[in-house]
């Protein structure tokens, strides 16, 4: 049953405070199940605000990193004690604010108490390692230590689980932060810093601050007091985020989607193929950075495997997210309604062929909401735009290829190299596209969705910066390396 909903304000938190915008203006969140719902409103802030956001985080760096490791930590496991308590709060409020189901919601609010957990026993590990000098008089060893002030900035698509494993590891490693979420999940964002207030960290240690992407955005990556930029997004963003970062000589950490593939050789399981497909492709209303989106199928199984794929996704049904029952939500936003719509029409025109949905579904249940049914493209080319730009919408692409060798050239033939997934039995062919792939995330007989949060995330190419978020891998962007020589 659902719950009855009040649309409530949410300020800025700065310094422990929830304040309004000295802007005194609002930015209202849509549900985009049914556009007449207002889910809550989130502060349009000015310069200002943000000046004092940074502030307040530069002001107390120096209390947090002597603070120790340890009691860090503890406070991490309070936040997330606090988290799972209100799971089924946070996880309506996603629902309603960016459309994705309730279950996938519980899913990702359950893995943010996951990672807050992993990472406050980051608290109790080691800080350096000793290293021998070639003095044995001496005693050598490194430290690490934190950067300082991190700017997080963070997309709707997962409006718990990307700012958790962001802030989890810059705060346990001993850094301040200024959070700026993506409005279309900043209600649910706030219900998650609130979570980290109600645990009791000082003043100044996480600060959260909305608006838009041009003023709080871009005036957190040029601020002069911050140390370090963490950016998940377009394309087009980081690459500025990038280009004012480097101009500042800070530390930059870019993660930007992807074009991910998924090979189905002939040799495959077709019908875990399918399964894996469907989940990875539209699961998530496929806003996801990992989304399945190019299925690359090996021409002597591409007819048998399209007709289960076909059978499949017929059986998707799409409504609310909050209805018991339902598999798909609508888009997060009208913006991306329009981008997938327009994408569609875009693979109609270059020749793709619509085997399968790709309508903006009409009716009593979806006329209020930003709904277009799971789309299945063929004879579809590589140089096409629905086989090279990101969608991020339920579209999948499929793509013919006359033998395993060509079928890697076309899975790697994007600029983007994020994840990849095989469909395989043959050993040889997996160890060959471990080897080939041109992508930071491989999966064998697998979705190309998801990461498991102990381990190192990230792309190649135009899909990131290079290092790597998540696991300990957190480490080496959140931290820098002091090297320490004792003379005795």
């Amino acid at each position: 049953m659902q719950t009855i909903f009040k649309a409530e304000i949410y300020k800025n938190l700065i310094n422990n405070e929830w304040v309004e915008s000295q802007s005194q203006e609002t930015i209202e969140s849509i549900n985009p199940a049914n556009k007449e719902e207002v889910v809550g409103f989130v502060q349009n802030s000015t310069k200002e605000d943000l000046n004092n956001a940074v502030e307040a985080a530069h002001q107390a760096k120096k209390m947090w990193r002597k603070l120790g490791q340890a009691a860090r930590g503890q406070l991490l496991f309070k936040a997330a004690n606090i988290l799972e308590e209100n799971l089924d709060e946070i996880a309506e409020t996603m629902t309603r604010e960016m459309g994705k189901t309730l279950p996938e919601a519980k899913g990702e609010t359950a893995r943010g108490v996951a990672i807050l957990r992993y990472y406050a026993s980051e608290g109790m590990r080691k800080e350096g390692d000793v290293i021998p000098s070639s003095d044995k008089d001496a005693l050598m060893f490194t430290k690490r230590v934190p950067l300082g002030v991190i700017g997080v900035i963070t997309p709707w698509n997962f409006p718990v689980a990307i700012p958790i494993w962001k802030i989890a590891p810059a705060l346990v490693y001993g850094n301040t932060i200024v959070l700026k979420p993506a409005t279309e999940g900043a209600v649910t964002a706030a219900k998650v810093v609130e979570c980290f207030v109600k645990a009791g960290f000082p003043e100044g240690v996480l600060n959260f601050i909305t608006g838009s992407g041009s003023v709080i955005g871009q005036g957190l990556v040029e601020h002069p007091l911050l140390n370090a930029i963490t950016f998940t997004g377009s394309e087009g963003v980081g690459k500025n985020v990038a280009k004012v970062a480097a101009d500042r000589g800070i530390k930059f950490q870019l993660e930007m989607g992807g074009k991910n593939p998924v090979i189905v050789s002939r040799d495959a399981n077709l019908d875990m193929a399918v399964e894996a497909v469907i989940s990875g492709g539209f699961r998530s209303t496929g806003q996801k950075c990992t989304a399945s989106s190019r299925v690359i199928v090996e021409d002597a199984v591409y007819d048998e495997f399209k007709e289960k794929l076909i059978r499949e996704a017929k059986k998707i049904t799409v409504g609310n997210g909050l209805d018991a029952g339902v598999w798909m939500g609508p888009c997060a936003s009208e913006s991306q309604f329009n981008t997938v719509h327009s994408y569609i029409e875009k693979g109609k025109a270059e020749g793709a062929s619509l085997v399968l949905g790709g309508e903006v579904l009409k009716g009593e249940e979806y006329d209020n909401g930003f709904y277009i049914s799971p789309a299945i493209f063929e004879n579809v080319k590589s140089h096409m735009a629905i086989a090279q730009e990101e969608i991020f919408g339920p579209v999948i692409a499929l793509i013919k290829a006359s033998s395993f060798e060509e079928a890697i050239e076309i899975a790697n033939d994007t600029k983007y190299g994020l994840s990849a997934s095989i469909f395989t039995s043959n050993i040889h062919s997996l160890l060959q596209f471990v080897d080939d792939i041109e992508a930071g995330l491989v999966r064998i007989n697998a979705e190309s969705a998801g990461v498991e949060l102990q381990a190192p995330f990230g792309g190649m190419k135009a899909s990131s910066t290079g290092s790597r978020e998540q696991g300990e891998a957190a480490k080496e962007f959140f931290t820098a390396i002091k090297t320490v020589f004792i003379k005795g």
